[in-house]
């Protein structure tokens, strides 16, 4: 099924042009977005990503004119045009039509765009080839916000590191300290303990990954953000990811370092979809 964006108060199918030669966002970058998930019927934390799709917004000097709760009620609206049950992104964008460099805050416009996006298989893994970009330091982008402008970069990391024969990237923050996967954030597990790259402002902290960390928490797992450097991790036991595309899933290389999926990330993936099903139905939400 084509893709459905809702703007200006219609829903549209396929790929409505947009953006004009005049149009700030298209040309200053003035964009930001969210990605929520909808799958077997459910959408979990559809209002924290709501709400971070305003905030990264306003963040860019951009001025939302729509509340969360009506971002969350049109995505419901959105998930039932399609078949029951399909996997789907749910993507809020913001930008600005009018500015000269800044950006007008007063032409701020938003559309919500659904389209079919498949869960990674159960059994799924990830590879990473190490990225010789890195993230930036807040001081140098807006690495607060979810913020198109910032992706440039992680296409290059994910260009070389396909071309080398691997999935994703692994990437450092300006230290040399492992920061998360070039899509995705990151978590290791030695000895039974997890832990997670310490949010040091250099990537966006993740509605996934904060979810992850209190219920691994809730299970009885010690959980620590810290600093990890490269060598540890690359003897770790476990690696896996959470993020919005895949939500978790365990890597199986890192360069020429190979893991095996554990027992760790096949108990988050069973604790995420635990949470997903229990708080992530449309009624949950009010809705």
């Amino acid at each position: 099924m084509e893709p459905q964006t809702w703007l200006d108060g219609v829903w549209h199918a396929g790929n409505p042009p947009i953006f004009g030669p005049m149009t700030h966002g298209a040309w200053m970058a003035s964009v930001a977005f969210d990605g929520a998930r909808a799958f077997e019927g459910v959408m979990p934390d559809l209002d924290r990503h709501a709400a971070r799709a305003i905030d990264s917004a306003r963040k860019l000097g951009l001025e939302p004119k729509i509340p969360a709760e009506e971002i969350a009620a049109l995505a419901v609206e959105g998930v039932r045009r399609f078949p029951e049950g399909t996997e789907l992104y749910i993507r809020p964008l913001f930008w600005a039509e009018d500015g000269f460099v800044e950006p007008d805050a007063e032409s701020t416009r938003f559309m919500l765009t659904l389209f079919e996006m498949a869960l990674p298989a159960p059994d799924a893994t990830v590879t990473a080839a190490l990225a010789d970009e890195r993230r930036p330091r807040p001081a140098m982008a807006p690495t607060d916000a979810k913020a198109s402008c910032l992706y440039p970069n992680v296409q290059r990391m994910l260009r070389k590191a396909r071309q080398r024969g691997f999935s994703t990237a692994l990437v450092l923050d300006p230290d040399d300290k492992v920061a998360e996967f070039a899509t995705a954030n990151l978590f290791m597990v030695r000895d039974g303990k997890v832990a997670t790259p310490a949010d040091n402002g250099t990537f966006l902290n993740g509605i996934t990954r904060q979810r992850m960390i209190g219920l691994l928490q809730e299970d009885g797992h010690e959980v620590a953000e810290r600093t990890i450097e490269l060598e540890e991790l690359l003897e770790a036991d476990e690696v896996f990811a959470t993020g919005n595309a895949p939500k978790v899933i365990p890597a199986s290389r890192i360069e020429d370092r190979d893991f095996q999926p554990g027992p760790v990330a096949r108990r988050a993936r069973e604790l995420y979809w635990a949470f997903a099903h229990a708080h992530g139905k449309p009624e949950d939400f009010g809705l």
